[in-house]
């Protein structure tokens, strides 16, 4: 079982690989959902932490729906992930009409090729996630999907998510919980689905607020839970 943080700068991911994180997602602005970090910021994380780190490679906040220059940009992003030796990347694009968009997610994993690849929380605004999940099976780069369910917290969405975990049991996908989570009731979470892994962000920080820092003891408290059960 995995337990992967957000971090949205150098200080996160100190903190973050110092408490216990197992895998980092690099992502700033999550206000917006992520964005790109910056050159300076992928640099230095790299060199600071000894986990794996999958980094969020979206070049704006406007949608999930992508044009030619945003994917030139999205690869020319995934090529310098893969030189400063990351994990992996943390990917997701629909269409107009909220599928997933397969054309710009073959020109990505073209370039991402050694990379581990996230299908991000654009999963979860797809207009039939089963439908999207058949789609991303297909893929074999494509290794995990973040998922809270739907467009919910994760909490509120437990049959939809034993549902998609399931269905993802037949094939070579994962399936990351994440969105929502608390370190106050995360024990109920857990014992109610099956997931591999789990995603946190504003719930392992002070006052459950991206505006603060992460908080030692919560994260400490969510891998009792994960070690025990």
């Amino acid at each position: 079982m995995l337990l992967e943080v957000i971090a949205t700068n150098l200080t996160d991911v100190k903190d973050a690989a110092q408490f216990g994180a197992d895998r980092i997602e690099l992502s700033p602005a999550m206000t917006e959902l992520g964005i790109t970090p910056s050159y300076g910021l992928m640099n230095k994380t790299m060199e600071a932490v000894s986990i794996p780190v999958n980094v969020m490679v979206r070049p704006h906040s406007q949608s999930f729906v992508y044009n030619k220059n945003d994917v030139e940009t999205m690869k020319s992003d995934i090529e310098m992930i893969k030189n400063l030796g990351a994990n992996g990347i943390v990917i997701g694009a629909l269409t107009p009409e909220q599928t997933v968009d397969e054309e710009v997610i073959k020109q990505l994993l073209d370039v991402a090729d050694g990379l581990e690849v996230t299908f991000h929380r654009a999963f979860d605004f797809a207009r039939n996630q089963l439908e999207a999940l058949e789609c991303l099976a297909k893929y074999s780069q494509i290794t995990t999907i973040l998922t809270a369910g739907g467009d919910y917290k994760a909490p509120d969405a437990i049959p939809q998510l034993n549902q998609l975990i399931h269905l993802a049991k037949d094939t070579h996908l994962s399936i990351m919980v994440g969105h929502g989570l608390r370190a106050e009731t995360f024990a109920d979470v857990y014992h109610q689905i099956e997931p591999q892994a789990f995603h946190f962000g504003s719930g392992v920080r002070v006052n459950d607020s991206f505006d603060k820092s992460l908080d030692a003891d919560k994260i400490k408290k969510i891998k009792q839970i994960m070690q025990v059960s």
